[in-house]
């Protein structure tokens, strides 16, 4: 059976590949001298809103972390703009970043797996 793909969810895919093309691209912050990947897009079921999971390389320290995170939120009006050049839709959401750990905590538990089978 197959199942129905919402709106929101293709919105969300695509709103992905084009928001990690800009901060990838388009954004020219000094400060961001990392290479940030976006994992996700969660979109409201309205589309007004939207949380953005990035992770990003230097990713260690907590200071680092919160920095890039505040520097990707202080930019979504410039971002917002950029999407509406690349994305045909009649409300643009508003972005908020937020960092996503799952990785850093998936080579964790992986570590911590291998360290008991190798016991």
């Amino acid at each position: 059976m197959l199942q129905e793909v919402s709106r929101s969810s293709r919105v969300a895919q695509e709103l992905k590949k084009i928001l990690s093309f800009i901060i990838q691209y388009s954004l020219r912050d000094p400060r961001l001298n990392t290479m940030i990947t976006v994992s996700e897009v969660c979109l409201s079921p309205d589309c007004k809103y939207a949380k953005v999971f990035v992770t990003f390389l230097n990713g260690k320290k907590k200071i680092i972390i919160t920095e890039i995170i505040e520097i990707l939120n202080n930019a979504t009006g410039f971002i917002r703009k950029l999407l509406c050049k690349k994305i045909k839709l009649r409300i643009i959401p508003k972005l908020f970043f937020i960092y996503d750990d799952s990785f850093a905590n998936g080579i964790k538990i992986s570590n911590i797996l291998s360290s008991v089978i190798n016991k």
